[in-house]
């Protein structure tokens, strides 16, 4: 099957290194990130429960407009068993904006970002995808993602402009996560589908994807 095993991020960016004030992790770097996915760095990292939450973390932003879709996407996120969490800057790469992990099944938003309402929900969009590519992989609970969608179906300005700041090898499943950044509606309805049992009726899997869901029993023969 088409498939992906993660390391420690969901997405890439250039990382630029600087001395922590814990000798043994390099902020702004993958080291960084990978301490606080696996929640060895939590200073200041923050669940988010609600859009209260970043309410009043961004007091000066209007999160009205996006109010519901956020509503919605973290409920669904948080019944299929994923955590949202807000860190800070310097647990980052430099310009990574989140990160979904499929091991933990957690994400996180870098707060550096997230007081822009529109980016926050491109993020979150973007992220949430992944979630539900590693549900089409069977189960949240594994450490593989599957795509979703035929390559092909994808528009070609968001293949395009992922081929240009993505590995090769990355670019099925990022160029539909980038697709689903930037439209509404498109990640909840797939969180919904695996918050309900129905990803494999409502999404037709790849041939490989089937061929692999048939083989460890997630689908008939």
């Amino acid at each position: 099957m088409i498939k992906k095993i993660l390391s420690v991020l969901a997405a890439t960016s250039l990382a630029f290194p600087a001395e922590a004030k814990d000798p043994t992790v390099l902020y702004y770097s993958n080291e960084a990130m990978g301490c606080m996915i696996l929640r060895e760095c939590v200073e200041d990292v923050e669940e988010v429960h609600s859009i209260r939450d970043l309410i009043n973390y961004y007091p000066n932003s209007n999160f009205d407009p996006i109010a519901v879709e956020f509503t919605e996407l973290l409920t669904s996120l948080n019944k299929i068993g994923v955590k949202v969490f807000l860190g800070p800057a310097h647990y980052f790469p430099a310009m990574t904006r989140g990160s979904y992990h499929t091991v933990t099944n957690n994400f996180y938003l870098n707060k550096a970002f997230m007081h822009r309402p529109h980016v926050l929900m491109s993020v979150m969009r973007h992220e949430g995808w992944h979630a539900a590519q590693d549900c089409m992989a069977g189960t949240i609970k594994n450490s593989m993602i599957a795509i979703i969608k035929p390559e092909e179906s994808v528009p070609p300005i968001w293949r395009e402009m992922v081929e240009k700041s993505y590995p090769k090898s990355a670019v099925p499943w990022e160029a539909e996560a980038t697709w689903a950044g930037k439209t509404e509606g498109m990640t909840q309805k797939a969180l919904k589908s695996c918050a309900a049992g129905t990803m494999w009726t409502d999404y037709e899997p790849t041939p490989l994807t089937k061929k692999w869901l048939q083989e460890e029993g997630f689908i008939a023969k």
